[in-house]
């Protein structure tokens, strides 16, 4: 991509206008790293930009921005564009300064410019802030980010209350690099963020909810979480984990400290990369122990934490308008990261059962982060990861013995019993005491008779 980044500025000062990468992949270059995406900055506008490039699309026109498609992706709508976040495009956006901003997000007015400075000069903090020429190699700094680069620094462009007042979400953003990089908060910067902290409130929730999944799949999740707390955001954005803190735990299987620190603990021993729905799930698995803790004579209790922390996450859930089945696996792994505890007591049908949970590699995670982060004894998830390895895929969802219609054939009358009788053989297939069709057959009839057949008519009364 940068290639074809490289392209487009060569083209557009082919056609005598000024061009340059820009922000993100400029800091990323600089560090030796893989630039996710490429941003191009220059002084030609929208419409100068979209002649040039014919397939370019308008996705932020008005405030100077637009897409401009690799080849190989040239061919998709705008909407798989957007929907996509840029992938396999390059925003190219016009120099320009920001006028106002009274929804705490957007410009109120944008004056498209000639002069680089200006444009940086909007920007949110300096490390995001260079320009780099990919020809020459030359870099353009006009705020100092190489400078805090070098040093490790998370510093606004300019004062720091003017430009989180801007946009509310630069602060979480703020935590987030430095997380990231493993950067200190520059001091000015840092007592803005707790200054402002109760704005970010007014930021949508679903923008708050996708800045929350990068800290917490980008790798440094723990400390961008205890940044979080200690700057005061996280009380506004996700309170439920601040509760956690002061929240002791049973020293015989949480040696490490309170809620809160365990599950600091656990977000760094999950597995890199990590899904969404892992993190979050990781996140939230001992959401509801705040509320069920109590003191009970043998030592610290948390009965039906996992069913209140369910309900606390699916509350979460919709709160951050996260889609219906990113709910439901965040909830499974709520629901079910106690279940562990069981498994190697459990028959070997309700084994299999357990085993065969959607996105079970995403359960097996989370609870080997959850040992490593409390008593690290691994012994049950070894155990289960060599059952996994040991039986074969046909063993562990066998085609069934019997079906509905087998049932009706045997005088069975659809209903809630047909649920039991079906699940019975289930389990007695998947413990090996039923091989064949005839001999499951023999067992509902000899287990479950019809209920005509199973109570005595009137007569006999």
């Amino acid at each position: 991509m940068k290639d074809f980044a490289t392209s487009i500025v060569k083209t557009l000062r082919q056609h005598g206008f000024d061009a340059y990468l820009v922000g993100g992949c400029v800091r990323d270059l600089l560090l030796g790293r893989e630039p996710k995406d490429y941003d191009v900055a220059t002084n030609a506008t929208p419409q100068e930009v979209m002649a040039i490039f014919p397939d370019t699309y308008a996705v932020g026109a008005q405030f100077g921005v637009v897409l401009v498609p690799a080849p190989d992706t040239s061919g998709a709508s705008e909407c798989e564009l957007q929907r996509t976040s840029k992938s396999g495009c390059v925003e190219v956006a016009t120099f320009r300064s920001d006028i106002g901003y009274s929804d705490g997000r957007h410009p109120d007015e944008v004056r498209f410019s000639k002069d680089p400075r200006e444009d940086v000069a909007r920007r949110d903090f300096t490390i995001n802030g260079m320009l780099l020429d990919p020809v020459s190699g030359e870099v353009l700094d006009y705020v100092g980010g190489r400078k805090d680069l070098e040093a490790g620094i998370i510093r606004t462009i300019g004062e720091p209350q003017h430009r989180f007042t801007e946009d509310k979400l630069r602060m979480l953003r703020g935590v987030r690099f430095a997380a990231r990089f493993e950067y200190t908060v520059e001091p000015a910067t840092f007592a803005a963020m707790q200054q402002l902290a109760d704005q970010i409130a007014v930021v949508s929730r679903e923008r708050v909810r996708d800045e929350l999944t990068r800290m917490l799949t980008e790798g440094h999740a723990s400390k961008a979480f205890l940044m979080s707390d200690e700057s005061g955001l996280l009380r506004y954005v996700l309170p439920e984990i601040p509760a956690m803190h002061g929240v002791e735990q049973p020293r015989e299987f949480h040696p490490e400290g309170d809620v809160f620190v365990h599950t600091l603990l656990l977000l760094d021993n999950l597995p890199q990369p990590c899904t969404p729905t892992l993190a979050w799930g990781a996140l939230l698995h001992d959401v509801g122990k705040p509320a069920t803790f109590r003191i009970a004579p043998d030592r610290i209790r948390f009965d039906g934490h996992v069913d209140m922390g369910v309900k606390i996450a699916q509350g979460i859930c919709r709160r951050l308008r996260f889609s219906n089945d990113d709910t439901e696996r965040i909830l499974a792994l709520v629901e079910n990261h106690m279940r562990f505890a069981d498994a190697m007591k459990m028959k070997e049908s309700t084994l299999k059962k357990f085993m065969r949970l959607r996105d079970f590699d995403e359960h097996m995670a989370l609870h080997r982060a959850d040992c490593l982060a409390s008593h690290r004894n691994l012994t049950t998830y070894e155990f289960i990861r060599q059952k996994r390895a040991e039986i074969p895929p046909e063993k562990m969802r066998p085609a069934p013995l019997v079906t509905g219609n087998d049932l009706i054939a045997a005088g069975h009358v659809p209903g809630p019993r047909f649920k039991e009788i079906l699940s019975a053989v289930e389990d007695a297939q998947l413990e090996g005491r039923l091989l064949s069709r005839d001999a499951a057959l023999e067992f509902v009839r000899r287990e479950f008779p019809p209920e005509s057949s199973a109570r005595p008519s009137r007569s006999q009364c």
